[in-house]
């Protein structure tokens, strides 16, 4: 009798698992005063790097956690769809200490999208992602902290949190969560290859 409470709390936490990585203290998040996601605000208080089609007229902005596997997942998903937009990833400190050191050196790189790559497909394969230095720029570390704080006043729960223009509709759409590449270009209106 004991297995059957155990299955079901267990098939809760895996459900609730494939949507996105929530912060340990969620009550925290959700009592922030919500704001309107706004594409404006968004461009102008984040700091992130760029990859894809970089003159495209559609950014699509990504708040993502260097230790969530779940963004790891959509990073792989969005890389079809680079060379029709331009995704702004934009990176916070919410599940751990790691968090902020590896957002930091993705900040700082050469080439944040090869790094990017290379963390992920670590990450995804188990082994926590890349090394990074503790030993943070000021500037950085607030640069994070104020990408966590805009995305906290947004009201959302979980990364990757994404906020685009859907280019069909022209509606400013948010998604919480991972998606395949396919549910990307829905979600964005652009047709997936």
């Amino acid at each position: 009798m004991r297995l059957f409470p155990l299955f079901f709390s267990s098939l809760l936490l895996l459900a609730l698992g494939t949507i996105g990585c929530s912060p340990k203290d969620a009550a925290t998040t959700a009592a922030a005063s919500k704001r309107e996601v706004s594409l404006p605000t968004i461009a102008a208080g984040a700091k992130g790097f760029s990859v894809g089609a970089l003159m495209s007229s559609n950014t699509v902005y990504v708040f993502f956690d260097t230790q969530c596997p779940h963004c790891g997942h959509l990073w792989n998903a969005s890389a079809p769809l680079q060379r029709k937009v331009k995704f702004v990833w934009i990176p916070i400190g919410m599940i751990n200490a790691t968090s902020k050191a590896q957002g930091a050196a993705l900040l700082t790189a050469a080439n944040p999208a090869a790094l990017m790559t290379e963390h992920e497909t670590s990450l995804l394969a188990g082994q926590g992602g890349m090394a990074a230095s503790s030993s943070i720029a000021p500037e950085i570390e607030q640069a994070i902290e104020n990408n966590t704080q805009l995305l906290n006043s947004f009201g959302a729960e979980s990364v990757p949190f994404m906020v685009a223009r859907n280019m069909k509709s022209g509606q400013t759409v948010s998604q919480e969560g991972a998606m395949s590449t396919t549910e990307l270009g829905e979600f964005l209106g652009v047709d997936a290859p």
